[in-house]
């Protein structure tokens, strides 16, 4: 008879949602069910995105791209390569090392070693509203070894003793980023050294104090990236159980409850008439194009380059939707500008597209015109539909300035770039990056660029001194 009962009780509670869902919408018009689905999904491209890395990364043990347990690193002492098809533009520069926190119950602490000097390392800090919260690193914080907090959205208190400083989520769970330089295949040793000495720990085990009560384990809905736009709005249900509701995004969520999208409840398509399946597919199309269009004129064309900045913590974005979607678009978990430029090119010099089955191309940069940068830059190449590193013969997905001495110049002092889908020829090689044989998309990086008051900058974004050149098609 309790089992029973248990039935009739699952069934009624689905009846009930079921119900809601189907009465909240009918109250909604179809151009309203568009509006709001176009609102909705610029909103939530970013979170639907970041959920489903989560999933893969720390949840789904069997994703094929499961990395670790909450509040555990992963250390990765290698490069990512064409295989890696989670993230959009992957950094191919700096090995890996990340984790994903649980601040629920309290806070993380986030120790890093000393860094050599020279060498270039950041620990990026992501909440789930995708805002850069802060920075561990040689930028932010120096080389030096050091202890830093982070705390989840409802934690109070001061300073922990030992801890250098107090970052905040607003989200009660945290991707972190470590990016550690790596300068050549024979240095990866070092690197290792260096990602050893990562480590994260609950507040109470890094002071060796009692632990609070645990968080109770959570059964999340299953997402993956491959599936973000076939199941959205349920993917967008479950991230939204784990983003605390604020002052700037409160509008949007009320009218992504109206038709039934909102934490706690499982999103019901089939309670939607036709009428209003069509005209959410048809607002989530139209949000998908103004997203793309932002990403691709959302900067200030430089030659051919899209140089602009679309990341940032949640000041820099202040409710704007548009922007945070076209970062998360146009490459997810991107830096602050302070910290990384990344410059974006679909177009030659001479704004046609670019295409390796078309045309062989070159970039050249002028005598003492490299990148100007405290780190280092590169160049990186990604398939244009995808935005995955490029397969190719000679394993090489980028340039960077590491590469430069082992390089041919010009007799002028130039130094030439080949951008082409098969070999420029034995004597080039050692200046040549692969290109698909199809549409190509790719990204100039320039980590920690030298900052808006020197002669040569990139920085304020679009408006620096420092201007790249234009890609152009080979003669």
């Amino acid at each position: 008879m309790k089992s029973r009962m248990i039935v009739i009780m699952v069934a009624f509670v689905a009846l009930v949602s079921t119900t809601a869902t189907a009465t909240s919408a009918d109250k909604v018009s179809v151009d309203q069910f568009k509006a709001i689905a176009e609102e909705g999904y610029i909103y939530g491209l970013p979170l639907v995105m970041n959920y489903a890395v989560m999933n893969e990364y720390v949840v789904d043990k069997n994703s094929g791209q499961y990395k670790a347990p909450f509040n555990h690193i992963k250390n990765e002492p290698r490069l990512y390569t064409y295989k890696d098809t989670t993230i959009l533009s992957p950094n191919s520069d700096t090995p890996y090392s990340i984790a994903w926190l649980d601040l629920r119950a309290e806070p993380v602490v986030i120790t890093v070693p000393e860094v050599g000097k020279g060498r270039y390392y950041s620990a990026q800090l992501v909440d789930g509203n995708l805002y850069n919260a802060g920075y561990i690193g040689s930028r932010a914080t120096g080389n030096e070894a050091g202890s830093y907090a982070v705390a989840g959205p409802d934690w109070q208190g001061d300073t922990p003793e030992g801890v250098g400083k107090v970052f905040h989520s607003s989200t009660p769970f945290m991707f972190v980023i470590f990016r550690t330089q790596l300068f050549d295949a024979q240095d990866m040793p070092k690197v290792e050294e260096v990602q050893a000495g990562y480590k994260v720990d609950l507040l109470s085990t890094f002071q060796g104090s009692p632990a609070p009560a645990a968080s109770p384990e959570i059964d999340f809905i299953p997402a993956n990236s491959a599936g973000v736009k076939a199941h959205f709005w349920s993917y967008l249900s479950a991230a939204l159980e784990y983003i605390p509701e604020s002052d700037r995004d409160k509008n949007i969520r009320a009218k992504l409850a109206s038709i039934g999208v909102e934490p706690g409840r499982t999103f019901d398509m089939i309670s939607l008439s036709p009428e209003q399946q069509q005209a959410m597919a048809a607002g989530m199309k139209a949000g998908d194009a103004k997203v793309n269009q932002f990403v691709a004129s959302g900067a200030t064309d430089v030659n051919g380059w899209q140089v602009g900045s679309m990341w940032g913590d949640s000041t820099f974005y202040n409710g704007d939707w548009l922007k945070r979607a076209g970062g998360a678009k146009a490459g997810i978990y991107g830096n602050d500008a302070a910290e990384a430029m990344y410059l974006l090119a679909r177009s030659d010099s001479k704004g046609q597209l670019l295409d390796g089955s078309k045309h062989d191309y070159t970039l050249t940069f002028a005598a003492d015109q490299l990148p100007p940068v405290n780190a280092f830059w590169s160049v990186t190449m990604y398939y244009g539909d995808s935005q995955l590193l490029v397969e190719n013969p000679i394993n090489r997905y980028l340039v960077n300035s590491a590469m430069v001495p082992d390089m041919k110049k010009n007799a002028d002092g130039t130094l030439t770039l080949y951008i082409q889908h098969n070999s420029p020829g034995k004597d080039k090689e050692s200046n040549w990056l692969p290109a698909p044989d199809g549409p190509i998309y790719m990204a100039l990086r320039m980590y920690w660029p030298a900052p808006a008051n020197e002669a040569s900058t990139v920085l304020p974004p679009g408006k620096g001194t420092w201007q790249p050149p234009g890609i152009a098609v080979a003669d």
